[in-house]
């Protein structure tokens, strides 16, 4: 077994990827009395990277990131396995893991796969409303069809299917981004926001129809560069995105909504980009009355490839001098019945998620809703106040 598996993950998965000795990780430690420390993980250790670079941020302006904080001799902080057991137990009086990622921008990529396709202009159809889903999903399908992977977005034949579609009263603001020219790219969540693995992740409390998202994280430099991934659940409110897509900051962007991590993978000599392409997401979720629910993803089917997404986001029309966390999006989009017979699937308080593919490890954290999760209250001023403490 993994000398880091998490002990507290009832899916018994572990934090870790498959390949962790030769993994370049890289994660934010938070430690009473000091704040967040950058720190390099291995399955034995973790290891103050501080006097390479004080933020994930600073670190990944770096040339040759992967190479200087594996030549990098920093003070052991603790044991990896111990630490993940603090961290998976919410033990936030002791030093745990935080989100990997900290000054950076947190952006997302939506509608690129064809299954989450369908399921938003579902949404859509439906106005947000979880019992008409499935007669919903008939029409649109029976109109649609239901495999639109061959078609390459901003192609002559999208631009072909979007007049059928317009003909037939079909066209749909989902399907606009997912087979048009320009992708979806919004802010998920602020700077400093992101919550860690272990962590809770929260619901808006009036939200009656949601679900997690598996996704892929891209870390992404001040000049562009992609130069690691993480993993990521960006948690939606289906409901509210139904109901008008100008509610997507109330469906995206609550307290704990947004979860990253555990740690990020540098790409280097044994993990890059074709790594990415070619991962398979698997999801559990397991409900406190013995619902299990398991999705996968596989980043294969993605419709636009990940570094055209990450320059759309990011490059000479659009800035970000922290750099930029990426969510590539979801083919999962759950349509399991849990409270009834067409309800489909919705959280319940006291679920647990866990996001795992071998080469990243495993992103695990428990359900409740945005008011009662820990409130976000360390951002930016107080990172800096703790830093030039430190320096002192």
């Amino acid at each position: 077994m993994n000398p880091a598996t998490t002990h507290a993950d009832p899916f018994s998965g572990t934090a870790l990827p498959h390949d962790a000795a030769q993994a370049t990780l890289i994660g934010r430690l938070w430690l009473p009395g000091t704040g967040p420390v950058l720190v390099r993980v291995t399955p034995e250790g973790v290891y103050d990277l501080s006097a390479l670079a004080l933020t994930c941020s600073e670190l990944l302006e770096r040339d040759q990131v992967a190479a200087k904080v594996q030549a990098h001799t920093g003070p052991r902080l603790g044991d990896t396995a111990a630490l993940l057991q603090a961290t998976d137990r919410a033990q936030t009086d002791a030093a745990h893991f935080l989100a990997p990622c900290d000054l950076q921008a947190i952006k997302a990529a939506g509608v690129t796969f064809v299954a989450s396709m369908l399921e938003r202009v579902i949404e859509e159809q439906a106005r947000g409303d979880a019992s008409k889903a499935e007669s919903v999903r008939q029409a649109v399908v029976a109109v649609i069809g239901d495999n639109l992977r061959q078609v390459q977005p901003g192609s002559a034949q999208a631009a072909q299917l979007k007049e059928v579609l317009l003909a037939q009263g079909m066209w749909s603001q989902y399907l606009e981004v997912g087979i048009g020219p320009d992708a979806e790219i919004f802010t998920k969540s602020q700077p400093m926001s992101a919550v860690g693995s272990g962590a809770q992740v929260g619901l808006h409390p009036a939200s009656h129809w949601n679900n997690p998202e598996p996704e892929i994280v891209l870390a992404a430099n001040s000049r562009g560069q992609v130069v690691g991934a993480s993993l990521g659940n960006d948690v939606n409110l289906r409901d509210f995105e139904g109901r008008s897509a100008l509610l997507l900051g109330k469906a995206k962007d609550n307290n704990a909504s947004c979860a990253i991590g555990p740690f990020i993978r540098l790409f280097d000599a044994h993990f890059g980009i074709d790594d990415v392409r070619q991962a398979d997401l698997h999801m559990v979720v397991r409900g406190p009355e013995g619902f299990v629910m398991e999705g996968a993803s596989s980043i294969s089917q993605i419709s636009r490839d990940p570094l055209d997404l990450a320059a759309q986001a990011m490059g000479p029309y659009h800035q970000y001098p922290d750099g930029m966390m990426l969510f590539l999006g979801t083919m999962f989009a759950p349509t399991q019945d849990r409270h009834g017979p067409g309800q489909g699937f919705t959280h319940v308080v006291g679920d647990t998620v866990a996001v795992s593919t071998p080469p990243l490890g495993t992103l695990f954290n428990r359900v409740t809703t945005s008011d009662q999760a820990a409130p976000w209250t360390y951002g930016v001023r107080a990172l800096m106040q703790d830093l030039a403490r430190r320096k002192t």
